[in-house]
């Protein structure tokens, strides 16, 4: 019975570390450091889809990293409806985005879209000293402020989109910038067609018909959630370029 309740702690750790590696947070961290620094300090917490994570006004003082499963951070509008900002998935990082703030307070709701398992760690972890050496405290919190900033600039990516006043061209500007950002006119996202239509805030029934529309035109192919754009083409130097 002991060999056996040491096998499955030792996997669990295997998965944990294989979990966090993922992570951009921990990838540059050594094997031994997140083993004897940084996962004393954990707490795994299983969820069901579709439970809200955190609430608007809620305050956050722990981020998480995705395990397993897909979290959604959204508005939910009190007639039942929600505008979709961002999806994360494993390796990805939750409520690192408040953490830092005066208030840690969330303006948003974050509700898992699939079983998901989450590893979470304490705010001190990056702001307190003595609960990492202080080499490793400082490279966590620079891996924080770096993803908040890649963060910032989705956000300046939604805006973008959200600016075109035309469904098509919404449609356009965000299948532009998923092809710029990946150099590749062929990708999936990570988007359910219900998903994509409340990130374009837009109704779910028209963006099918106009995507079918786009298709016919000769300007896409897609199947489920993977696209091949057809009006963009690679330059000699890999960026992706509009004809």
């Amino acid at each position: 019975m002991h060999n056996n309740f040491d096998q499955v702690e030792e996997n669990l750790m295997k998965l944990l570390l294989e979990g966090l590696k993922r992570s951009e947070l921990f990838s540059d961290f050594p094997e031994e450091i997140v083993t004897n620094c940084i996962l004393p300090h954990r707490q795994i917490q299983e969820y069901r889809k579709d439970i809200c994570l955190i609430r608007p006004q809620q305050k956050v003082s722990r981020f998480g990293v995705l395990l397993s499963g897909k979290v959604n951070i959204m508005h939910i509008f009190m007639e039942g409806g929600y505008s979709l900002i961002s999806s994360l998935s494993p390796g990805e990082i939750l409520g690192a985005d408040l953490i830092f703030t005066r208030s840690q307070l969330s303006p948003y709701h974050a509700v898992t879209a699939a079983d998901t398992r989450i590893a979470y760690f304490p705010g001190e972890l990056a702001t307190r000293p003595g609960m990492l050496p202080d080499i490793w405290r400082a490279e966590l919190t620079r891996q924080l402020a770096v993803w908040i900033s890649n963060g910032n600039i989705k956000k300046e990516y939604r805006l973008a989109i959200l600016s075109q006043r035309g469904l098509r061209e919404r449609i356009l500007t965000y299948l532009t910038l998923q092809a710029s950002r990946r150099q590749t006119t062929a990708f999936a996202i990570s988007f359910s067609r219900e998903e994509l239509a409340a990130y374009l805030c837009v109704n779910r029934s028209a963006l099918s018909r106009e995507l079918s529309l786009m298709q016919e035109e000769g300007l896409i192919t897609f199947q489920k959630n993977h696209f091949r754009l057809h009006f963009l083409t690679p330059a000699e130097n890999g960026q992706i370029l509009p004809y």
